[in-house]
């Protein structure tokens, strides 16, 4: 018992670690590659960053980022935390309040002055700090907590991309209004970002598995214990040894194999497993809910 309460503590711990340290690579982000590219990112920060810019041109007043951001999350907070969970809604504000104070806090710095690399490298070095949010159970929140929810509600992997159009609608507003250089290198900004997302956050990625195996009872009983899974299974006939064997099919989440596949190699070696990606999924298939 004090081994897993040690264990879980080691987990949260490890949890609170990534949280914190992608809330501080958003905010370096932003004030590094965002800044030095004057590039909109998109989401509820890029909406932040095209109202300051709109007040600071045409109004000369200079809108303090934390106030804009934290305002603009409170309705998708709301809307996650009725659909995802309300740890998660607490620690992602917490990790939009920090964030947010962080860039108005740390000072403005130009590491590159190449438009095309603040663009590619600022996108894989904020989308890694976003993917240390998420996977510590938590989001940098805006199109995060709509995306989510969706993803949570209408069981859609792809939730991601269709915050793309969102994105999108903002960006050309920026590049109307401050030239479409900017919103073009803004595009590839984004369309990268969402591409380190969805390749570093994996909750809603679902995968189906053909296991050939002489004891499809065990291999079930574990699917539904460990996974929460069941399957369909067929008998067949291997072709070369002629002897019976079963084939089960099932679909899971990316965390859910890595689990079946530990079992697998630990308790039914010899079994044959074929795992394919799967775009879409329709009927009732279960997600684990987050914390």
């Amino acid at each position: 018992m004090m081994k897993l309460k040690q264990h879980e503590l080691v987990r949260q711990a490890g949890k609170l670690a990534m949280l914190l340290a992608g809330s501080v690579i958003f905010a370096l982000n932003m004030n590094t590659f965002i800044t030095a590219g004057d590039l909109v990112p998109g989401g509820f920060s890029g909406l932040s960053i095209l109202i300051q810019s709109l007040f600071q041109r045409w109004f000369h007043i200079e809108l303090p980022f934390s106030v804009l951001n934290v305002g603009f999350n409170l309705i998708p907070a709301f809307i996650a935390f009725h659909y995802v969970g309300r740890r998660f809604t607490v620690l992602s504000f917490f990790s939009i309040f920090l964030s947010s104070v962080l860039v108005d806090v740390l000072p403005k710095y130009e590491i590159v002055d190449d438009p095309l690399l603040i663009a590619v490298f600022g996108a894989i070095f904020g989308g890694v700090g976003i993917v240390l949010v998420l996977n510590s159970g938590a989001s940098s929140g805006g199109t995060d907590f709509i995306a989510m929810s969706m993803a949570a509600k209408f069981k859609n992997a792809n939730s991601f991309n269709y915050m793309l159009y969102f994105s999108a609608a903002i960006i050309l507003i920026y590049g109307w209004q401050f030239g479409m250089d900017k919103a073009l290198y803004s595009i590839i900004y984004q369309f990268c970002y969402t591409q380190v997302i969805n390749a570093g956050y994996k909750r809603y990625k679902k995968k189906t598995l053909f296991i050939v195996t002489d004891d499809p009872e065990q291999l079930t009983d574990a699917l539904i214990r460990i996974a929460n899974h069941s399957a369909t299974v067929w008998p067949g006939e291997g072709a070369y040894t002629k002897k019976h064997r079963y084939v089960v099919y099932t679909v899971l989440s990316d965390s859910d194999i890595r689990k079946i596949s530990l079992y697998i190699d630990q308790h039914m070696p010899g079994t044959f497993v074929n795992v394919m990606d799967s775009h879409e999924v329709l009927g009732n298939f279960y997600i684990r809910p987050i914390e």
